[in-house]
């Protein structure tokens, strides 16, 4: 069903994937904004990461990574979250779009499948430290490009992790995130929080 896009039609797609229903606060379930979720896919895709190739999103939420790089003419995609309820939206999210996407339940740690380019955005640590650290080694052990979103204090630890895997942080980009009161320990109506979308390689 590819066909080329615009990112902003690709936005305005993105918009449509239904979020979490009842996130798990342990799991960080917070969703991606269609906004950021369409310029990183957007970057990926321009850069020949995408179209043609075999595309993992690790921990995948309901999908919205994973049905944006099948929009934008990933050759396979496979998504992976240890949460079945969030994988049944996301096939939900996959089936609306008349998208095939694999998706699969498992630990982080589990995953055992190579990818052209992984995407994801993994839990920031804020529950359990170090929560993003799994997801980083997978991915560093399955693909040769990783796009990751990570807090943007943490670019100084992202930067060392991925050189002491002999790789390395080739970009990265900021991005206002707005976190809305989504659990019972949030005080605020909502807070904003500066996030980094790093490209490593």
């Amino acid at each position: 069903m590819y066909r080329s896009m615009k990112k902003k039609d690709l936005e305005i797609a993105l918009e449509r994937v239904r979020p979490f229903t009842d996130p798990d606060p342990a799991l960080e379930q917070y969703p991606t904004p269609a906004t950021i979720a369409a310029d990183i896919l957007f970057s990926a895709y321009s850069a020949g990461d995408i179209q043609g190739m075999k595309v993992m999103d690790l921990g995948c939420g309901t999908g919205i990574f994973s049905i944006g790089a099948a929009l934008l003419g990933a050759g396979m995609v496979v998504g992976y979250d240890i949460s079945e309820s969030a994988l049944e939206i996301a096939r939900e999210n996959a089936s609306g779009f008349g998208l095939d996407i694999d998706f699969k339940e498992s630990r982080i740690e589990d995953v055992n499948e190579g990818a052209d380019t992984v995407i994801m955005n993994p839990p920031f640590g804020s529950q359990r430290k170090g929560a993003d650290r799994p997801f980083l080694e997978k991915a560093m052990d399955s693909a040769e490009r990783i796009y990751s979103i990570h807090m943007a204090n943490t670019l100084d630890f992202i930067r060392e992790y991925a050189e002491t895997h002999g790789r390395a942080l080739a970009s990265y980009k900021i991005y206002k995130y707005v976190i809305p009161h989504t659990f019972s320990f949030h005080t605020k109506t909502k807070q904003t929080v500066e996030i980094a979308a790093v490209l490593i390689q």
